[in-house]
């Protein structure tokens, strides 16, 4: 349970219909099981202490004392199991018979939650016997009073984040279901005892139900469905149990099985979700009425075991088709965004300084991609190498390659005589090859991008990435500073598939040149090459962007402290990285993040392209003296 993980489940046993001792015994052993695999919170299927296909037997006085006494069973042998069971039966109360979850845990029987919307349609017919449960109240079981009504929610003093609420079956699939008040109330976490029968693509659209709910509701959602055991003289039932955290698969059973399923759960990211997008409550007051009443359970603080999959680029689709469609969409985004702001200013002419890199190359590409959209001319886009004291003949030749495949107007500009001019200027040892050395450079590349701009009636388009931004990689007014930056909110993780994805779209000649340039070491060439060969590598020194991308989207998406972070990290990252790197470069991270945000208060215009982004006008507000004390000592550093 720490940092916000939690185990959850739905459980489908194998049931006979009418045989309630038969039933108890096949859910007491998925109980069991969930026990032993540290389930926190698991639910059964809808009046699977029964069977949901009893018909008129609801109406026996036989099958009801059953199923009370089946249930009384069930809670006794929870008594030392921490798991919050939910178990569905009928319950008769006076002259109501109520279809309900009985919620429970450690022998202690906490609340029966009843069902609120009855379907009488098609091939139910539940009014026949059950009638709607109410929103609060209570109901005499065992020699006791015990709290009976929807709108219920069961908290964990241990850890507040996990905040359950139940609703049943049809109460998702009516226009304003149940979840959406308990969600408003408070709960994040949304169990869905069901009894669906299968039909032709009745799962697809289960599937689409569920996830839709949970990203709507921005929380974890849990669905178990009745399967073997019911009768079959009309319907058939598949079991099809569904586990969804924020519209994200977390799990799912296949049709026609039995048994439990499980999902590791991440019940901060919900919550820090929820206080982000903040018209999330706003409608709470209206959708809450009555009010909510809260059972606390309680359960020990224990580490998982994590079974979750942590995908080690947050940033990247894994599944290659996917990842197509994400880049096809990302460079449409940048494409448009540059399209309008030429249009706006009349300008027909783009300067773009190349280094034979990857940044440089997506921004080329982009900047094509809007001059065809224009119907202009590629010959105003003015690519502009200026080769210094670190270029490499392989990264000065992909870049004059790159002008000829794409059919723009090349300009080269060597700086290394106005450079070493300037270092006799401010009175600078070439010799010493230090800061200023190579800002120097980086400076004198952005004057003669910015007066080329003037001179042509243009704008110059930025290279600089979102990595490069958050870890202050960038020279300020050198290579930080452009006109538009159609690159700002592309981690550096995703701008080699985007190049990648144009490498796949493209003729033989320049689909090779792509490639190498993806197979390029990333450097900001200011260094003086040892033997013709790249002598200064950014990933040498300031750490592997496959992690910073890592730590920058769960720092700045969710909030996530940077322990937590760092437990993520070693999941993802098992058998690529060690603990011990992780923790040196997250560390890194942290102070370089917070030591740079001066250069992101004066970033200039640029698309935002996905859910993490630092532009100072839209998503990320931070003071640039900001003290980083918090997050260092978190690590224990």
């Amino acid at each position: 349970m720490k940092d916000g993980f939690i185990r959850a489940g739905a459980a489908t046993p194998v049931i006979k219909v009418a045989d309630c001792q038969f039933n108890r015994g096949q859910i007491l052993k998925l109980m069991q099981q969930a026990d032993q695999e540290q389930v926190h919170v698991l639910i059964f299927p809808e009046l699977c202490l029964t069977g949901y296909t009893c018909g008129d037997l609801f109406l026996s006085d036989s099958l009801l004392n059953a199923a009370r006494k089946a249930l009384q069973c069930l809670v006794r042998a929870s008594a030392k199991m921490e798991t919050l069971f939910a178990v569905g039966l009928p319950l008769a109360d006076g002259a109501g018979l109520y279809n309900v979850a009985a919620i429970f845990q450690q022998g202690r029987l906490l609340a029966f939650v009843p069902k609120q919307h009855i379907p009488n349609y098609s091939e139910f017919y539940e009014q026949r016997h059950f009638t709607a449960g109410p929103l609060s109240g209570e109901v005499w079981f065992d020699q006791q009073l015990i709290p009976f009504g929807s709108r219920l929610l069961f908290r964990c003093g241990q850890m507040p984040e996990l905040t359950a609420a139940f609703e049943i079956c049809e109460d998702l699939w009516v226009a304003s279901p149940v979840s959406s008040s308990h969600a408003a109330a408070g709960a994040t976490l949304i169990g869905n005892l069901s009894a669906s029968d299968e039909t032709v693509s009745k799962a697809d659209y289960r599937r689409l139900l569920v996830k839709s709910q949970s990203a709507r509701l921005i929380c974890a959602y849990l669905y178990a469905d009745a399967g073997e055991g019911e009768s079959t003289t009309d319907l058939v039932f598949a079991g099809h149990n569904l586990i969804y955290e924020n519209g994200r698969e977390a799990a799912q059973s296949p049709l026609f099985s039995s048994g439990l399923l499980t999902a590791d759960l991440d019940l901060q990211l919900l919550i820090q979700e929820r206080r982000r997008q903040n018209t999330f409550s706003s409608t709470a007051p209206e959708i809450t009425q009555p009010p909510y009443r809260t059972l606390p359970f309680h359960l020990t603080m224990k580490t998982l075991k994590l079974n979750r999959k942590i995908e080690p680029q947050p940033f990247v689709p894994a599944d290659h088709d996917e990842r197509s469609s994400r880049c096809e969409e990302i460079l449409q985004i940048q494409t448009q965004g540059l399209k309008k702001r030429l249009q706006h200013i009349g300008c027909r002419t783009a300067v773009i300084g190349l280094s034979g890199g990857l940044d440089s190359t997506l921004a080329l590409w982009v900047t094509v991609k809007a001059f065809e959209s224009l119907s202009y001319s590629l010959k105003g886009i003015i690519g502009v190498t200026m080769p210094g004291f670190g270029t490499t003949d392989r990264t000065y030749q992909n870049a004059l390659r790159l002008t000829s495949e794409l059919g723009i107007t090349l300009r080269e500009i060597s700086i290394s005589k106005a450079v070493s001019s300037h270092f006799e200027d401010i009175s600078h040892d070439p010799l010493v090859e230090d800061i200023t050395y190579e800002n120097a450079q980086a400076r004198e590349r952005t004057q003669i991008l910015m007066d080329l701009a003037n001179k042509h009636h243009g704008i110059v388009i930025g290279t600089g990435d979102l990595s490069e931004l958050a870890l202050g990689w960038a020279t300020y007014n050198g290579d930080h500073m452009s006109m538009y930056a159609v690159n700002c909110s592309i981690p550096k993780t995703l701008v080699r598939h985007l190049i990648q994805y144009a490498a796949e779209h493209s003729e033989k000649n320049l689909r090779e040149l792509l490639k190498d340039i993806l197979n390029t070491p990333v450097s900001p060439e200011l260094l003086p090459p040892g033997d013709g060969e790249i002598a200064q590598k950014t990933e040498t020194i300031v750490g592997p962007y496959l992690l910073h991308d890592f730590f920058l989207y769960y720092m700045t998406r969710y909030g996530f402290s940077p322990s937590k972070i760092e437990r993520m990290a070693k999941k993802a990252f098992t058998g690529i990285f060690t603990a011990e790197d992780i923790h040196h470069w997250l560390i890194v991270f942290i102070k370089r993040f917070f030591a740079q945000q001066f250069k992101r208060s004066c970033l200039p215009d640029g698309p935002k392209v996905g859910s993490v982004t630092l532009s100072p006008r839209g998503d990320w507000r931070m003071p640039s003296d900001a003290e980083a004390a918090i997050w260092l000592q978190d690590l224990e550093y």
